[in-house]
């Protein structure tokens, strides 16, 4: 007997309304969404295990299985399925961004299902018999025999035809009714003598019973990846529908190059490709591994490397570059703008592996490339611990809080949880907005806000008196060596004066500990300003030997984007057309960043025991006139094309290099690689004190000679004029 097909309807299609807008149906869409999500799950299932029981049988749609085996299954299987699904939450999904994430967690869900299917399927095998009537399994094995009857007896291929349906249909429910009485069948064959009719019989009946389990059982696990295959493409059509087939229609997109063909590199790409609104067209990727040439990521090519890049822009028309590449150091950055100079083109990356690793950032989330990328150094490693001893609890007096450096100093205090934090300073705007921004970032730290000119000796008392503050930082100086040539006896009253009214304010009311924050232009100085902050350092120096409070000085150099920085002024210069000015095409320059600088000061304040002179390691020296040129590029323009460098000669005390550095026979390591102590030989106090005095007094004369005589007593290396300098340009 040959088995036959079932007949199949086509389905009538159904009528769209199409007087509902777009908008409408979308709302429509997004108000049932659940439903129609969860209808789509059991649209999926059933197609899952038709096809699992399409593959078991030769992909033959036969009745003996199609008919009460695949319904009295599927029976089973929905619930199963959408109550397991719905424990892993895959009715909330939104498809158009599906990720590898929610593929794994399809197979999760279809892999529990099957288990607990499975289980099922087998506890029919062993206790179907308890609950499906034996009388039921045999009327049905009674009319199986009968219908073959009837078929050796049939005279017409009509009555044949019919004849072979029901037998088939009837088969299927058969074997479906015979599995559960497996454990009475060998219970039955067990007590029969082994060689007997009837336990042979039996014992065929369930050989019989076991292959259509067996066959079942395969029909489970094909269901398995049948399912994950139906539902993982669903979700995959859906998001390459939103993202391949249903863009809008842009104008003028950017043509974007991507450097660095790895993960973060597909990554950024893929995001790309999913938002339609996206103003970009990705052309293409360079990466210098030369097992990735040629190679396409989504269908986009590899290009070539990154010293192509030049002619890789100017072949493709590309407008802007990427650097895909989370873990790039400055130095790999400043590789890739270098190259790029002379092009029009805006660079972007994408955020530091820490900020994606915590979650805080996504790949996708590109900025502009600044110029603390390129210069940049290493992650600061900093002893928390002991910089929480050394701030937490503690009311902390920072003067100059509204300056760049102690603005920033201000930020980190914060982030140690100290018993109050006074900000000192006397421009009243920028402590108005750093006031604003700790509160709303640090609202549980309590601020004081504190108008004060620290070289008005009873208002720094009077602040003292009342606060009493444990630890001061003393960030607060004139710090502009041209504006500090042409106006010395300001130098003198902010830098010197002001430092000690506020040293000897922190010795008289017993502060734990004073950090003062100096420049690298004291050492060997040729300006008034290093000059001052010098002589700052010995009177603190000095004012330790006898103090319990202890003293200790910070020296660094500059640091980036700090307020009147070179940096800022470029920018604007750049923003204006130019020209860029350049003091000297050789003048070169330490550079940090402010945030770096600050962790580093509280670093070294926590390990100093009083009188030292910390100096912080500034990396290499840049070239001013280097920085400069990244700064054009990065801003889309060419170097002495778009924008000039004009040369306009050393202002007044400035030098050409500065120095400062943490290596050297005057240097003594400390327990951090970063910071090392100035070893010098300190000046008699009373020497010191008495040519302090007669320096205050001829700055309140303003009497420049005066001020340039005292100053090469105090620092015999010092060279400056007494003459005053022409206006600086």
């Amino acid at each position: 007997m040959t088995e036959q097909t079932v007949d199949s309807q086509p389905m009538k299609p159904g009528k769209l309304d199409n007087t509902s807008t777009n908008g409408g149906w979308k709302a429509c869409l997004l108000f049932y969404r659940k439903p129609l999500i969860i209808l789509a799950h059991v649209i999926v299932f059933i197609g899952a295990l038709t096809l699992a029981f399409l593959f078991a049988f030769n992909m033959q749609l036969l009745r003996r299985w199609a008919v009460y085996p695949f319904p009295v299954l599927l029976a089973v299987v929905l619930p199963v399925k959408l109550l397991v699904f719905g424990r892993f939450d895959q009715y909330r999904g939104w498809w158009r961004y599906v990720g590898m994430s929610d593929l794994i967690q399809i197979a999760k869900a279809s892999l529990v299902s099957t288990v607990i299917l499975m289980a099922l399927w087998y506890s029919y095998g062993w206790f179907g018999a308890s609950f499906v009537p034996a009388s039921s399994v045999e009327a049905v094995q009674e009319k199986v025999r009968l219908l073959e009857t009837q078929l050796s007896e049939a005279l017409t291929s009509e009555e044949t035809l019919h004849l072979r349906q029901h037998y088939y249909n009837l088969k299927g429910l058969e074997n479906l009714l015979s599995v559960s009485r497996i454990s009475v069948l060998r219970k039955e064959s067990q007590s029969l003598p082994v060689n007997s009719q009837e336990r042979l019989r039996l014992e065929l009946e369930i050989e019989r019973c076991l292959e259509f389990q067996k066959t079942i059982e395969g029909v489970i696990m094909l269901d398995l990846f049948t399912t994950i295959m139906l539902l993982s493409g669903l979700r995959m059509l859906i998001r390459l529908y939103h993202e391949e087939f249903f863009a809008e229609s842009r104008k003028a997109l950017r043509r974007f190059l991507i450097v660095g063909a790895g993960d973060a590199g597909e990554a950024l790409l893929r995001e790309m490709m999913r938002h339609k609104d996206t103003p970009y067209q990705v052309i293409g990727f360079v990466d210098d591994d030369p097992l990735k040439y040629r190679m396409k990521i989504h269908g986009v090519p590899v290009l070539g490397t990154i010293e192509q890049l030049p002619q890789i822009c100017q072949k493709y028309s590309v407008d802007e570059i990427a650097i895909a590449i989370p873990s790039a150091t400055p130095k790999q950055m400043r590789r890739v703008v270098q190259i790029c100079q002379g092009t029009k083109l805006r660079f972007s990356t994408v955020p530091s592996i820490t900020d994606i690793a915590s979650g805080k950032l996504r790949v996708s989330q590109i900025r502009d490339v600044d110029i603390n990328d390129l210069l940049g150094r290493e992650e600061v490693k900093l002893d928390i611990d002991g910089i929480r001893r050394f701030l937490t609890g503690k009311t902390i007096l920072v003067t100059g809080a509204g300056g760049s450096i102690g603005s920033e100093m201000c930020r980190q205090v914060c982030g140690f949880a100290p018993k109050c934090l006074l900000l000192v300073e006397q421009a009243e705007n920028p402590l108005f907005f750093i006031e604003g921004e700790l509160r709303k970032t640090y609202p549980k730290v309590p601020l004081e806000t504190l108008i004060c000119d620290i070289t008005d000796r009873v208002r720094v008392d009077q602040i003292f008196d009342r606060f009493r503050p444990e630890v001061v930082i003393h960030a607060a100086a004139h710090k502009h060596v041209p504006l500090m040539e042409i106006n010395p006896g300001e130098a003198i009253k902010n830098n010197v004066i002001g430092t000690m009214n506020v040293a000897d304010a922190a010795d008289r009311v017993g502060s734990e500990h004073f950090v003062m924050i100096s420049t690298d232009k004291a050492v060997n100085p040729t300006s008034i300003m290093g000059s001052s902050k010098r002589i700052a350092e010995m009177y603190i120096q000095d004012l330790n030997n006898t103090s319990k409070t202890h003293f200790v000085t910070v020296r660094f150099g500059n640091v980036l984007g700090s307020n009147g920085s070179v940096v800022p002024i470029f920018k604007k210069q750049i923003a204006e057309g130019g020209p860029v000015t350049v003091t000297h095409p050789e003048m070169r320059r330490y550079f940090m960043t402010i945030p770096e600088a600050s962790q580093l000061v509280l670093q070294a304040a926590a390990i100093g025991k009083g009188g030292e002179i910390f100096v912080l390691d500034m990396g290499e020296p840049v070239k001013i006139v280097d920085l400069a040129r990244d700064l054009i590029t990065l801003s889309g323009f060419r170097p002495g094309e778009d924008i000039e460098i004009v040369f306009t000669g050393l202002r007044p005390g400035e030098k050409l290099f500065e120095e400062l550095s943490i290596a050297g026979e005057d240097m003594i390591p400390t327990v951090h690689p970063k910071i090392a102590v100035w070893k010098n030989i300190p000046k008699d106090r009373q020497f010191l004190r008495t040519h302090i005095q007669k320096l205050i007094e001829a700055a309140y004369a303003q009497d420049r000679q005066k001020i340039v005589e005292i100053i090469k007593i105090l620092i015999p290396q010092y060279m400056g004029s007494p003459a005053a300098p022409a206006h600086s340009k």
